[in-house]
């Protein structure tokens, strides 16, 4: 074999594959845009940093010593205090997922205080584990200010926040365990995977074994060809739902304190916007590894990084938390988690649900709208 002829075929080879790489678009977008948006989204998207911590003091004690002490708040850039009179109010707060934390001054703080035994109630928010640890040191720092800057004053009396002790109490999430804040979102990543992943080969399989071309003949409607394609995945899915809810709860003792069957209802409710998600796209692109890819980067890494499942939405950039908020997956994550960690709140569950529900009907409008040309 002469090596002329070796690099004759070779170089040959190599425009073949090359030419072919270049006609299949598909492989452009994974080989190139997929490597660009993971270094944009680990790069800009995620942080784990906590930044304007919300915390509600609830000022019981309004003496000017108390105010001193609560005073360190309002100087440090992570945290963003508000003031109310009423422990009522801040927990109606914490609740509606308002604030992140509840300072409490206790009306006979100073008097307890000057005996050498002054308390604060710190309440945390602790749906996200390492969130709510985060900001209790940013809390205990804050405090500490008073007394750093009386020591760099040089006095020698120590202040009055120095015998301050904080009293620390874990709301929805007592045990203070990050399985309590994981296992719920693997609900969302397990409906995407099944929902979008899945169903984003059917049609796309169908026209490429042509087999979709023999109910142009027919009398069936795109609608009827959707509900029928989405149906038997809507019972894996319910299947998947149940083992999840009784995994989360026979085996990682996760709370489950809202309804079953609002959790069930909104989880099918979910489920039906990624496998109409998933329809859409096997539905223009036409193309079962075309259509594997897009899901992929459309539905299951947003849901996965952009979604609140790891990290705080709130401190990532203004741009992709708008992003964020178009996902469906957003959505559902915040209100699975409220499900189950602090149960039915029904301003979120209705809002959550109708967002819900219109990508729903948009979705199956726009697969039909997809498909009408082609079998009517």
């Amino acid at each position: 074999m002469s090596a002329s002829g070796f690099a004759t075929r070779l170089v040959a080879l190599i425009r073949k594959e090359t030419r072919q790489m270049l006609r299949d678009r598909s492989n452009l977008v994974v080989g190139l845009l997929l490597p660009i948006g993971l270094i944009l989204v680990f790069g800009f998207g995620i942080s784990f940093d906590v930044k304007d911590a919300r915390v509600t003091v609830v000022l019981e004690d309004n003496s000017p010593t108390a105010r001193d002490v609560v005073a360190g708040l309002q100087g440090s850039p992570y945290l963003a205090p508000t003031w109310v009179s009423s422990m009522t109010d801040a927990e109606r707060m914490l609740r509606a997922g308002e604030t992140d934390a509840i300072l409490r001054v206790p009306i006979d703080f100073s008097r307890r205080l000057a005996a050498g035994d002054g308390q604060l109630q710190l309440v945390l928010n602790g749906i996200d584990s390492s969130t709510a640890a985060t900001i209790e040191g940013y809390v205990n720092g804050a405090l500490a200010i008073p007394t750093q800057q009386q020591a760099d004053r040089g006095g020698n009396k120590p202040p009055a926040a120095a015998t301050v002790a904080v009293v620390q109490r874990i709301w929805f999430n007592e045990a203070n365990e990050s399985t309590w804040f994981v296992v719920p979102g693997l609900v969302v990543l397990v409906m995407t995977l099944i929902g979008a992943f899945l169903t984003s080969l059917l049609v796309a399989r169908e026209w490429e074994r042509g087999t979709l071309e023999s109910l142009f003949v027919t009398p069936v409607r795109p609608l009827e060809l959707l509900i029928a394609k989405l149906a038997p995945y809507l019972v894996i899915g319910a299947i998947d739902l149940m083992m999840c809810v009784l995994a989360s709860k026979l085996l990682f003792q996760v709370p489950i304190r809202g309804s079953m069957w609002v959790i069930v209802v909104a989880s099918l409710l979910y489920l039906i916007v990624s496998l109409e998600l998933g329809l859409f796209i096997s539905a223009t692109t036409r193309n079962q590894f075309a259509a594997s890819q897009m899901a992929l980067l459309i539905s299951f890494m947003p849901a996965m990084m952009l979604s609140g499942f790891v990290f705080d939405l709130r401190n990532v950039p203004v741009a992709v938390q708008v992003i964020s908020q178009l996902l469906p997956a957003t959505h559902f994550m915040g209100l699975i988690k409220t499900l189950f960690m602090a149960g039915d709140y029904w301003p979120d569950i209705l809002r959550d649900c109708g967002i819900l529900a219109l990508y729903a009907v948009v979705l199956i409008e726009a697969t039909r709208r997809a498909l009408k040309k082609r079998l009517d």
